[in-house]
Parts: structure tokens; C-alpha cells; sequence
């Protein structure tokens, strides 16, 4: 099978381009399907580039870039460029901002809205995604003038490798996500993590959020796969709820670095990956 050197399209919270090789490195020597219910950016995915996979997210409009990047990436890097032809402020910016979400709430998932989000990813603060009780997108200008969004190669492979693999792309809850995995398939969670602290909030990428219970929820699922013979990995902070939750299973630590958080003295911490293997 050819591989290319792909990897994420937009910069994502919990991102785990820094630890692919841990991940890799932990990861079962075979497995028949790859699911990923929580895939975010990708980088897992996209290093990997498992021939059959279902990959899923609550996120509408991320998936959207996947599904836009599938049928035909050339109009989502036109899209793109044409975007980057004129610099940035803060007037274009938010201007930019309201088409795109004018386009949530007509649920128009095209080319123009996968290029919209690529592009808002990376004029907006910290490329956080964040959104409104109403589901519009709300995050602040990062006053980026120019530059270019994307890197059309990798875009142009993505579409590639999402065409000629079986890679279904789902959307909903996670233990919906996962209902036909089998015996010997390898299930990668990479959920919302647990606040480290108890000021933090739980996330809000999606206007859902992801709750305690959805935490327990997903201890559950975890449970559930392993005892069906599901080969199961986990991320997570290393706080004391996740090992209360995972106890039982193999957990290694590991320090890491943290590009999105607005304090710099917190960009650093640590997480665990939790195996049933």
C-alpha cells in the first residue's frame, strides 16, 4: 500500500501530532479495523493510514472538511487560496467569521465551508474552536495578516488516502461510533480530557460540551470493548478520576507539552495511555 507523509489540516485542541511515536509505540502489532470516535485532527489516523477505519466526531463541520477533502480536495484547496489572496484584519476577520457562520445555520457542508473553517483555524486565537449555545462559531481574531492556510500537497493526499482506503466517516456519540467493532479491531479514544483541576471547565468545542457522566459513559464503553475482545487505547490527563475509572488496566505516564492554553507556565503536564493489552 503507498504511504504518503500526511498529517493534520488544522491545529486542534489535544492534538497528538507530539506523540505519535509514544502512541505508535504502544499501539497493538496487528489489528483488523482502526476506529478513531473522537478524531479531531487526525494525526493518528493520518500517520497511520489504516486501510479500514471509521473515524467520527461530534463536530459537524470539522467532519465536513474530512467528507469535502474525500470528494474532491482540488475545490477545497481553491477555496483556500482564494480566501489567502487578500490579507487579514479584524474587519475581514469577523466578516469572514459571520459568512461562515451563516453557513452553520443554513447546514450548508460544501467545499466553501470546509476552505472557511480551514482558514478561521488559522487567523483565530490559538486555533481554538469554541462555540455558542446556538452552535455559531465565536473565537477572536489572532491579528495573523497573511500566510498561507494550507499546505496543498497534504491536503491533495488526504483526499487520496480517504478515497482508495475504506474509511467510513460517522457522526454522533461515541459509543454509537463503535457499535460493529469486533474482535481483534483496535479502538483509539482520544476523548475531552478530565479538567485537571476542579475550576477547569468540562470542553465546550461542540455547544454539547462533554460531561462527567459522559466520562463514565465512556469508562463503560472502554470496559464493554475489552471484555468483547477489543483491542482499546485511551488518553488522558493523569489525574486521580482517570485512574479511578481505568483501574484495572495498563497505564503508563507520560509528560508532554501543550500548545493551546493561555497561560505559557501550563504548556507543559502530564498525561497517561491506558491499554487493555
Amino acid at each position: 500500500m503507498m504511504k504518503f507523509k500526511i498529517g493534520p489540516f488544522v491545529k486542534w485542541a489535544g492534538g497528538k501530532k507530539q506523540l505519535l511515536d509514544r502512541l505508535e509505540a504502544r499501539m497493538p502489532a496487528a489489528y483488523e479495523s482502526y476506529y478513531e470516535p473522537f478524531i479531531g485532527g487526525g494525526a493518528l489516523l493520518l500517520d497511520l493510514q489504516p486501510q479500514r477505519a471509521v473515524i467520527n466526531d461530534t463536530n459537524e463541520q470539522l467532519l465536513n472538511i474530512y467528507r469535502q477533502l474525500k470528494i474532491d480536495a482540488e475545490a477545497v484547496i481553491a477555496a483556500v487560496n482564494e480566501l489567502d489572496a487578500q490579507p487579514c484584519d479584524k474587519e475581514r476577520y469577523i466578516a469572514t467569521r459571520k459568512v461562515y457562520n451563516a453557513k452553520i445555520q443554513a447546514h450548508e457542508l460544501d467545499p466553501e465551508c470546509a476552505a472557511l473553517m480551514i482558514w478561521i483555524n488559522k487567523h483565530c486565537f490559538n486555533g481554538l474552536y469554541r462555540v455558542n449555545a446556538k452552535g455559531l462559531f465565536n473565537v477572536p481574531y489572532n491579528n495573523k495578516i497573511g500566510g498561507v492556510s494550507i499546505d496543498a500537497e497534504n491536503l491533495r493526499n488526504i483526499g487520496f488516502y480517504l478515497r482508495t482506503n475504506e474509511v467510513e466517516i460517522r457522526q454522533g456519540d461515541f459509543e454509537i461510533a463503535c457499535f460493529d467493532a469486533q474482535p481483534g479491531d483496535f479502538v483509539y479514544f482520544d476523548s475531552p480530557y478530565v479538567p485537571i483541576d476542579t475550576t477547569a471547565n468540562f470542553t465546550d468545542y461542540t455547544k454539547e460540551g462533554f460531561s462527567l457522566e459522559d466520562h463514565q459513559r465512556l469508562a463503560a464503553l472502554y470496559t464493554r470493548l475489552s471484555e468483547q475482545g477489543v483491542k482499546v487505547m485511551l488518553s488522558n490527563h493523569d489525574v486521580p478520576l482517570v485512574h479511578e475509572l481505568y483501574s484495572g488496566f495498563s497505564i503508563e505516564h507520560l509528560d508532554v507539552r501543550r500548545s493551546i492554553n493561555r497561560d505559557a507556565s501550563k504548556r507543559s503536564g502530564k498525561e497517561v495511555i491506558i491499554t487493555n493489552y
